[in-house]
């Protein structure tokens, strides 16, 4: 898909579980499953589904997917039967991961933040050698020193080796660090997550990350357990809606595992799902 000067393909970085109640939080089992079914376990399909941007000489992977560094034991807990090499992701679009010139990761969560780095000759090593990686700087400090509450989900051989091998360059807030490309930062799922806007004259594509996980999140009280600030998620998920609506915006979802994008439009109950797109 053509936006503005860059051309936006979606590449699919693996399939994995998590728990459904978990994922939709106060919202009744009875509703969040007629969007997406549980397996007995009460696990809900996930996808890891990056973006990558090309154009001004530029070639740029949003997030990273899990990456393949997980032990047995974690494979069957996430249902890891199948995670995808990025090199030969990569290969169907005629890219290796040396061409990757930037990797803007939106937070550092594992299923996010996974794919950055990798495992060669028994040590833990940037994945996209020539790449500057983009994170905004309160949220790597939060990184590095959790709460309770999410230290699970900060896995630090995913990010560390990124800093230790000056790779990773640390963003101040809303920032526009490739022309036409917007950072806007939400902090309802975790601290300083950075959402990119590709701007087109006509439309523009809005990274959804772990604010709308799946287009069955866009319900502004739908949201997820793994929150850490719900009531300042509801206000930006209201907040960003309105944007997009007006700004026609395409809704680009991370983990939905069959709908990558969406046109919006306002409905009786509220803005709802115009079109599905394919990117």
């Amino acid at each position: 898909m053509k936006i503005g000067k860059y051309d936006c393909s979606s590449i699919e970085m693996g399939k994995f579980v998590l728990d459904g109640g978990a994922m939709f939080g106060v919202v009744p089992k009875v509703l969040w499953e007629r969007e997406i079914p549980a397996d007995y376990k009460n696990r809900i399909p996930m996808s890891a589904r990056c973006l990558l941007i090309q154009g001004d000489n530029k070639k740029i992977l949003v997030d990273t997917g899990m990456g393949n560094k997980f032990s047995d034991k974690e494979k069957k807990i996430y249902g890891l039967k199948e995670v995808f090499d990025i090199e030969s992701k990569l290969s169907e679009l005629n890219l290796s991961c040396k061409d990757i010139t930037d990797v803007i990761l939106t937070h550092l969560h594992f299923d996010h933040a996974g794919g950055a780095t990798k495992i060669e000759n028994g040590k833990i090593i940037p994945t996209f050698q020539n790449a500057q990686y983009h994170v905004q700087k309160e949220h790597f400090h939060s990184a590095l020193n959790p709460t309770k509450r999410d230290k699970a989900s900060f896995i630090k051989d995913n990010f560390e080796p990124l800093m230790n091998h000056g790779v990773l360059k640390t963003l101040d807030g809303f920032c526009e660090l490739f022309e036409d490309i917007e950072f806007i930062i939400t902090k309802g799922h975790t601290n300083f997550q950075q959402h990119p806007l590709i701007k087109g004259e006509n439309n523009s594509l809005f990274f959804c990350g772990d604010i709308f996980p799946t287009a069955s999140h866009l319900p502004v009280s739908w949201h997820m357990g793994y929150d850490n600030n719900p009531l300042t998620i509801l206000d930006e998920k209201e907040n960003l809606l309105k944007r997009a609506l007006n700004e026609k915006w395409i809704m680009f979802f991370e983990h939905d595992p069959k709908i990558p994008a969406v046109t919006l439009k306002e409905g009786k109950k509220g803005i709802e799902i115009d079109q599905v797109i394919e990117i």
